[in-house]
């Protein structure tokens, strides 16, 4: 039995406005021919498929040729994420389902599995459990409110379903931020005000747990008894996944139960770097000549703001798409302390505001009604 496992195509996405759709073109191209050429079971496509919950027209287009291309080839199993519309991206799931494509995106579906059989009659079970909002699907798991909870009340479900057929290999298809997972600063936060994560015991029981929600390719849970992977992006998407290696994840699951993972790497439309610099040194520097038309990120350390950076940047590297000043000492010449707001608690980064432009510190009360704010937000995003 032979799976392909990806996530987290964002399609529709930007690079700091810089459109990502041909090279989301490509890398689906990419997906489509190989797996004409090297066959597999089924594809598993593990959430956030598009880059927001309202997709653009492109966006669609391409989404809707890729699962055609794949329908014609293979099964295809496919959840929402926390960027999807879970309404829109299971629209007319019962008439796709006869086009082998296999969509769940509530809890309704979620212990009725997506049976595989390979050309040796081999069989698996894939369950499969979109992005579970807390606030929204506590109450109809019955159970409380945290990631944890609702992640665990979905398993018991599966448990129960499985355990009433034969022993076929149990796959898990979710969209969750795992204990021990390594995030990048393109995904969305599913936090406020804490960790808002689920162990990998949750998932007792599975064969293989595919993943979607974090970035970065990686490994959960060394030592676990349950294999659980994200497949991570197909295409960096910030900065801060510069270097990663992206790829696919293929698993090979042996009529024993034995599972082997290989990974296959994805194509680079181009490459992100950063250099760090005195604006002309970093102009003139010809050991640069080997990144002229990759995506920059240039941090220049000039003690004063040089004149027109940007430009005279991308009069050598026409692809420079951040900007950023870290003069020696780390401090701006407006004697402004630098500081990288990415990582922070959206409810902290609204906090230090206030109390910069009041010149006070942030009252309780006012920090509860932040919170309160950024929560609502958050929530209707995820809508």
């Amino acid at each position: 039995m032979r799976l392909l496992h990806t996530s987290d195509w964002h399609l529709g996405r930007t690079l700091f406005a810089v459109p990502l759709i041909d090279h989301q073109r490509a890398f689906l191209e990419w997906l489509v021919d190989g797996i004409r050429a090297d066959p597999v079971d089924a594809v598993l496509i593990c959430g956030d498929v598009y880059d927001r919950a309202v997709p653009s027209v492109e966006a669609v287009a391409l989404f809707e040729w890729a699962l055609v291309e794949l329908a014609r080839i293979t099964e295809v199993v496919l959840i929402p994420g926390n960027h999807d519309s879970a309404a829109r991206l299971g629209f007319a799931g019962p008439l796709l389902e006869a086009a082998h494509v296999h969509v769940r995106a509530n809890v309704d579906g979620i212990e009725r599995p997506v049976r595989i059989t390979d050309a040796l009659d081999q069989s698996v079970e894939v369950f499969a459990i979109p992005y579970l909002e807390p606030a929204f699907q506590a109450e109809r798991l019955d159970c409380e409110r945290s990631h944890e909870a609702v992640l665990g009340a979905a398993m018991d479900r599966i448990r129960a379903s499985s355990a009433q057929r034969d022993s076929a290999p149990m796959v898990v298809v979710a969209h969750a931020f795992v204990t021990g997972g390594l995030g990048s600063d393109s995904e969305r936060d599913v936090r406020v005000g804490g960790i808002a994560d689920a162990p990998v015991s949750v998932f007792d029981g599975a064969a293989y747990v595919a993943l979607g929600h974090l970035h970065r390719p990686q490994a959960i849970g060394a030592g676990e008894a349950t294999p659980c992977r994200y497949s991570g992006s197909p295409l960096a998407y910030s900065f801060s996944e510069e270097g990663q290696v992206k790829s696919v994840t293929i698993i090979e699951i042996a009529p024993d139960g034995t599972i082997a993972i290989e990974l296959l790497a994805t194509p680079v439309p181009r490459r992100m770097t950063t250099i760090r610099g005195l604006l002309a040194d970093l102009l003139a520097d010809p050991s640069l000549d080997a990144c002229s038309d990759d995506w920059i990120r240039a941090v220049i350390t000039d003690a004063r703001r040089p004149e027109r950076p940007m430009d005279r940047l991308r009069e050598r590297f026409p692809h420079t798409l951040q900007l950023e000043f870290e003069p020696d000492g780390g401090v701006l010449a407006t004697g402004a302390p630098t500081a990288d707001v990415r990582a922070m608690d959206p409810v902290e980064v609204v906090g230090q505001f206030l109390e910069h432009v009041t010149g006070t510190p942030v009252t309780e009360a006012e920090s509860t009604l932040i919170a309160s704010a950024v929560e609502r937000t958050r929530l209707r995003m995820v809508q």
